[in-house]
């Protein structure tokens, strides 16, 4: 839900605190926080956020010294900021230290919680009081609907708040077009190994927020492994080292074991109908037609661990076997079909080889889209010139009224020539629309369409 707190711990308009809120005692949690004094019942992830722009690691992209972002904070003039990007890499924290280095009146919302009730009240309030700068971070902004999002514009658009909106779904999709064209977007990075591991690092050292006081040495080389099974995400690395800490008596050393149960509940980041099910797939299939057998498979271990229906998986093979493979090796089309129907009458886990086979099997195959080339040519044939007549010898003589017509007459059947070419024309105005490719089964296509022009000629 929303905490509207303005630098004097006030709500909305109040000008006194409200009895028992517990968001304008200097003692609360809340002043605790703002005050850099976190409350010792929060998670060190909570505890360890960046006071200042300078404490924010990673992002270097739009965070170093020059460029976009830096400056709009530091000459406070820009408008609503859209900050994307994948779990526990600093959006929440940068709002922060953005609203902190403005010194603006900052309120916060979970687009989960939250409901339009709730927006009209913090949007009146922020109307009621323009000199205070209101900022309105919204968390998860894609769980917004569109009237949900529409409500934020007028504001957003005269400058009543200034929104800061943090997701880790694509804005394109998930974010209304006017909203979007209102706000910078700035896209963040999961974290390198490297910058978790020194935030780990100085978690450890830190009396005042981290766990310096229970005295926990730990290698350079326990910290890296730490970082790297939390893919990036600070938030995640954080909070399990302080699992791992607690469960440890004091001074007592982070060794290798203690990673190990971490490490056999690692789960891999994959949201089905999500981006990461998206960009998953998109590499899977990029790698299979780049012809990287060990691309393929990593991603295709990576789907399978994230839960990914198999028969998606599946599919998505027969297609590329029509679309890249195609008639470079026509078997790839039956094996994959019949790698669909195996995941169907096999299941889990034991479909999973035969994923890995039909995948291993696509990826290392001669490839050619001919197939979807020749395809789009004919369509594009069809939308840009007059749709051509069927040929007279070549349309069906089935009945009285179309042998009088002439249907049929004058067609050559094929297997009577040599060859069986017998160089009919099968189009009113002849097209070429198929080149054949020059890899794998298809260079013998070419060879053998070759052959039959000349025989045509000579018809």
């Amino acid at each position: 839900m929303a905490r509207p707190v303005d630098e004097s711990g006030s709500l909305f308009g109040e000008e006194t605190p409200r009895p028992g809120s517990g968001l304008s005692d200097p003692a609360s949690p809340e002043g605790l926080r703002r005050a850099g004094k976190p409350a010792a019942h929060q998670p060190l992830a909570a505890r360890m956020r960046p006071r200042s722009l300078g404490e924010i690691v990673g992002q270097e992209h739009i965070l170093q010294a020059g460029n976009l972002l830096p400056r709009l904070i530091a000459s406070n003039r820009f408008g609503s900021l859209l900050f994307y990007g994948p779990p526990g890499c600093g959006k929440t924290s940068l709002a922060e230290v953005i609203a902190r280095e403005t010194k603006s009146r900052f309120v916060r919302v979970n687009a989960v919680m939250s409901n339009v009730a709730e927006l009209r009240e913090i949007l009146a309030a922020a109307r009621r009081r323009p000199e205070a700068a209101t900022m309105l971070f919204i968390d998860e902004l894609h769980r917004f609907n569109k009237s949900q999002q529409d409500l934020l514009l007028p504001d957003v658009e005269d400058g009543t708040v200034r929104l800061i909106g943090a997701t880790t779904h694509n804005p394109g999709f998930y974010v209304n077009p006017p909203l979007l064209s209102r706000s910078h977007l700035f896209r963040l990075d999961p974290l390198k190994p490297a910058a978790v591991a020194g935030v780990l690092r100085r978690a450890l050292a830190d009396t005042e927020r981290g766990l310096g006081a229970r005295g926990h040495p730990a290698s350079d080389k326990v910290l890296g492994d730490l970082a790297v099974l939390c893919d990036g995400d600070l938030r995640r690395a954080l909070n399990a080292l302080e699992v791992i800490a607690l469960s440890l008596p004091e001074q007592a050393e982070i060794g290798e074991k203690e990673l190990e149960i971490f490490a056999r509940e690692r789960r891999i980041r994959y949201d089905a109908d999500e981006d990461e099910h998206y960009d998953t797939i998109s590499a899977f299939i990029k790698s299979c037609r780049g012809s990287d057998p060990d691309a393929a498979l990593y991603w295709l271990a990576k789907m399978l661990a994230g839960g990914e229906d198999p028969r998606f998986i599946a599919r998505r093979l027969v297609i590329l076997a029509s679309e890249d493979v195609g008639l470079a090796d026509p078997q790839a089309l039956p094996l994959t079909v019949a790698a669909h129907h195996a995941c169907d009458f096999i299941g889990l886990p034991e479909a999973e080889l035969t994923l890995a086979h039909a995948t291993l099997y696509i990826a290392t195959a001669p490839k050619s889209n001919s197939a979807t080339l020749t395809l789009a040519a004919a369509q594009q044939e069809l939308k840009a010139a007059p749709v051509q007549a069927v040929p007279a010898p070549l349309r069906d003589k089935s009945g009285a009224a179309s042998k009088q017509a002439g249907h049929g007459k004058g067609y050559l059947y094929s297997h009577d020539f040599p060859e069986n070419i017998s160089g009919q024309a099968y189009l009113e105005k002849p097209l070429t629309l198929y080149t054949p490719k020059t890899a794998g089964w298809e260079a013998k296509i070419a060879d053998r369409l070759a052959r039959w022009r000349e025989l045509r000629a000579r018809a």
